[in-house]
């Protein structure tokens, strides 16, 4: 039997006061919009981006009638380094200073080794990986100059439980992780923490569109609690993690699950 949805947080702790945040790929309904809501929620400054212009306009609306206050946006193809270096810029700019960053950025699929194109293994690891590590070659110098920054990659507990057909999904995020490990020993020196979320499942109406329902129906089942999160609950995470209440965390990787990860 599952266990209830708990309620929504309605009272803001504005536990990102003053801190200017950068969300990758928050259209939509998944995770990096939950995130970014969440954010703006709790009273940081936002900027957005997407590859999608028309998602990334109805996101803006979305947030701003809900708190009031419009993020800044930038289209932005993290596989293109110019647009990654024109996005940081345009998100400093706007924002004053990037404290936060969340790479949500991914992509996914569902293919056998022996049938998988070299095409199709690198566009998931050049979406899902490669596009951190240009994420933060681009940011960390800011954070670095301002001595302080907080970086949330986005993974998933794909990269630790064996599952078949995902071995470009998991071979990325799991690349994710031990560059989120790696990244933060350097990082730390400059006051600036990474860390990392492993989520199991979170539903949201596009993963429901694009993915088998019965492999949903067999992963939702694995979980404690009998259901998916909801993608603000893996939100409520990533406010902890880009806020002073985790200040001596760095370098973890945080699994968002309702059973071991």
């Amino acid at each position: 039997m599952s266990q209830p949805i708990p309620p929504y947080p309605t009272k803001s702790n504005n536990l990102l006061a003053g801190k200017g945040a950068l969300v990758t790929a928050a259209a939509g309904t998944g995770l990096g919009f939950a995130t970014a809501l969440r954010f703006a929620e709790e009273g940081a400054r936002l900027f957005i981006s997407d590859i999608h212009e028309k998602r990334l306009g109805d996101a803006a609306d979305r947030i701003e009638k809900a708190t009031g206050k419009r993020p800044g946006t930038k289209l932005c193809n993290v596989t293109k380094e110019e647009e990654v270096r024109a996005l940081v810029r345009a998100a400093d700019d706007h924002l004053g200073g990037i404290d936060i960053l969340v790479n949500n950025a991914g992509l996914g699929g569902s293919t056998d080794v022996v049938d998988m194109t070299d095409d199709q293994w690198n566009s998931v690891i050049d979406v899902s990986l490669n596009s951190v590590f240009r994420m933060c070659r681009a940011t960390l110098p800011g954070m670095y100059a301002r001595k302080k920054g907080a970086i949330i990659n986005l993974a998933s507990v794909v990269a630790w439980r064996a599952q078949a057909q995902q071995t470009h999904y998991a071979a990325a995020k799991a690349g994710v992780m031990a560059f989120t490990r790696c990244a933060a020993m350097e990082a730390a020196a400059h006051g600036v923490r990474i860390n990392c979320i492993a989520p199991s499942i979170a539903m949201h109406a596009f993963l429901a569109k694009v993915a088998d329902p019965a492999l949903l129906a067999s992963l939702v089942s694995q979980e404690a609690f009998g259901r998916s999160a909801e993608p603000w609950e893996v939100g409520n995470v990533a406010v902890f993690l880009a806020s002073d209440l985790s200040s001596y965390m760095t370098g973890e990787v945080v699994s968002v699950s309702s059973q071991r990860a």
